[in-house]
């Protein structure tokens, strides 16, 4: 062989080197992805690959919400709007004994005046259940379950341990919800400190 022919062939596998090697960066860049996407999700990840029908719709559906989400301006509570909803939910709780319907209702509208304080945009409930998602995944199929529940009772279909299990889902994402900004000098006397 020339010199020629043996820098050809160098030159040849060297070019597989690199093809193979970007190949398995991607590779192992999905992969890595995947594995953010299913950590970060949950069961909201399961969920949304059985609807999509596979993985790769699945999450590009989820790095879309994750890329409407960094638009949004969502913010903490402050100490004494955390009190307010604090003080509306355990009213919401205390009408469930006398009225489940209205409580479930309330429950509902409270839920939803707490995500728009947080800066959650208000479209169709859909959107709002993928909006939570992004961060708040272990709790949207509470949200999805309680909806479910307070639109068969919009139907007059629910049964009180129905409208029971919506409050106690309700709550499950109100509680994760109810985030409240701590101020820096929080620690010192005469600042109270609400826990999420």
């Amino acid at each position: 062989m020339d010199a020629t022919t043996n820098e050809g062939m160098i030159l040849a596998i060297v070019l597989i080197v690199i093809a193979v090697a970007a190949i398995a960066a991607v590779y192992l860049y999905r992969r890595r992805q995947s594995q953010r996407l299913k950590v970060r999700f949950g069961t909201e990840y399961r969920r949304t690959v059985k609807q999509l029908g596979g993985e790769t719709k699945a999450e590009a559906e989820l790095r879309r919400r994750e890329a409407r989400m960094a638009k949004l301006n969502i913010r903490p509570l402050t100490v004494t709007e955390a009190e307010r909803f604090g003080d509306a939910w355990t009213r919401v709780q205390g009408r469930f004994v006398d009225n489940p319907r209205g409580a479930v209702a309330d429950a509902d509208k409270l839920v939803t005046e707490l995500m728009t304080a947080r800066g959650y945009p208000m479209s169709d409930f859909d959107r709002r259940a993928a909006d939570i998602s992004v961060d708040h995944p272990r709790v949207v199929d509470s949200y999805r379950s309680a909806q479910l529940i307070a639109v068969k009772d919009s139907r007059g279909e629910a049964d009180t341990e129905e409208l029971r299990r919506a409050i106690v889902h309700y709550r499950t994402l109100f509680a994760d919800l109810l985030q409240v900004h701590t101020p820096s000098n929080a620690a010192e006397p005469g600042h109270v400190a609400v826990q999420p």
